[in-house]
């Protein structure tokens, strides 16, 4: 760790750590559910515990896009963050609105809409911690170097910040409503989530492997044109029933397919830099994880996202378990594991220790993989049958889902396989064993120590 004012990165990634652990047992929890629907009904609905389990989700990731922004734009501005003070106090009122977010879906105040069920003060606190991020990380490379690396992560920052101005409007007609609400759920995770995603994923791959920057900065702008090029017209793949003209049926289906290609792009920019790699970086759990986000991510977002998108496909399939298969393997793959590449990375650096717990960091990966990938082959079988049976066929619907209920016994395995990753993932990173603390010499510093 070179500057000082990294250290506020920690923060973020303990809190990030913390809500990942809630989500992932939401997320068990509402996968038996399915098994046993009434479970729990009473006294938590399934409707509260999929809120819980999505937003847990979006925050901690959040979180984690942040404290990767304060941990690595000092080392490429060269300067130490503008203001330590307001990114400690950012990170106070994202926790508080995320907890009085969760005491009020409890109580059963929510706002309805799926994905921005937050109360109408939680969204404006949400909006005034990222104003607050923005400012502060924009005079942090104003007055520091400019690079590739933080150029793209502030556009996919400001991206991202704006587009929740589209969360404050509600209006009563569904269609438009709807059209509002995937500006900010698809323009987010499939546009300027992926930018944010290439940034990050270019500054590890830069210093895991030992490329030279020209070569990093080159691949990240073809990844970054290709990303806002599909992403931004495949939002036209959710507006084929809601209402809005028949053209966006072709402009959907057209562009959506081209989503692939930025997902290909970075699974192939990761294995080209670690092929030319020069450089042997000790934290190898770091460099499993940048190649297998880019890896899963390029098969769920990519390949599974492709399977669907086509309209005279998803007339049929949307809504189905098809859907759901995409939605897990592609967000484990694009943001999870990247968020758990760069908290592999740094937390080693910021607490001062060569990278420690590598073997069972490595095993957490491959658990969490192997499950949702399981759990991906499970749930996409289980919406094939669905959508013959329901679709096609036109049985009703309680029949169809008691005629599946043997994959949602194997989904429940597959995520309590996820849950016990990522709990061995949260103690590899979190407890050091006495014989795995490192004092520096004389001659050493922390970031020496570290592997950097």
């Amino acid at each position: 760790m070179k500057y000082q004012s990294q250290k506020v990165a920690q923060a973020y990634f303990i809190c990030a750590m913390a809500l990942f652990a809630i989500q992932v047992l939401g997320g068990l929890l509402a996968g038996w559910v399915y098994v046993s629907p009434n479970f729990l009904y009473e006294l938590l609905p399934f409707n509260i515990i999929r809120m819980l389990h999505t937003n847990a989700l979006i925050v901690w990731l959040l979180l984690g896009f942040f404290g990767a922004a304060y941990f690595l734009i000092p080392e490429e501005s060269e300067r130490e963050i503008y203001s330590v003070k307001l990114a400690y106090l950012q990170l106070a009122i994202l926790m508080v609105g995320t907890l009085g977010a969760v005491g009020s879906y409890l109580v059963g105040i929510h706002g309805g809409r799926e994905f921005l069920e937050q109360p109408l003060w939680v969204k404006f606190g949400i909006l005034v911690a990222a104003l607050i991020f923005l400012f502060n990380v924009s005079m942090t490379v104003l007055a520091g170097k400019k690079t590739a690396i933080t150029n793209v992560l502030l556009m996919g920052l400001w991206l991202l910040s704006l587009l929740w101005i589209f969360a404050f409007i509600n209006p009563e007609n569904l269609s438009l409503d709807k059209m509002y609400w995937w500006f900010v759920v698809h323009l987010w995770v499939e546009a300027t989530w992926e930018l944010v995603m290439a940034a990050i994923l270019a500054f590890l791959l830069l210093k895991l492997t030992g490329v030279d920057r020209e070569v990093v900065e080159k691949w990240l702008y073809v990844i970054v044109a290709t990303a806002l090029f599909s992403g931004i017209l495949g939002t036209g793949h959710h507006f084929y029933w809601i209402g809005l003209p028949g053209y966006w049926q072709w402009v959907g289906s057209i562009f959506s397919t081209f989503e692939v290609i930025p997902f290909f792009l970075m699974m192939s920019f990761a294995f080209v830099m670690v092929w030319k790699g020069r450089k042997n970086h000790p934290n190898k759990a770091a460099l499993l994880w940048s190649l297998g986000s880019s890896t899963v991510a390029f098969f769920g977002a990519g390949v599974w996202g492709f399977l669907h998108t086509l309209h005279g496909v998803n007339f049929y399939s949307h809504g189905t378990q098809i859907t759901a298969a995409h939605g897990h393997l592609s967000f484990y793959g694009a943001y999870v594991a990247l968020n758990l590449a760069i908290f592999t990375y740094a937390m080693p650096m910021l607490r001062g220790r060569a990278p420690y717990n590598q073997v069972l960091n490595m095993a957490s990966f491959w658990l969490m993989t192997g499950g949702m990938a399981f759990m991906t082959f499970v749930l996409t079988f289980a919406g094939t049958i669905q959508t013959h049976m329901q679709r096609v066929i036109g049985d009703y619907y309680m029949d169809v889902q008691d005629s599946l209920s043997i994959f949602y016994l194997m989904r429940f395995g597959a995520g309590a396989a996820v849950v016990i990753g990522a709990l061995l993932f949260i103690y590899a990173l979190l407890v050091v064993r006495r014989d795995e603390v490192i004092a520096p010499g004389p001659s050493q510093n922390a970031s020496t120590v570290a592997g950097e």
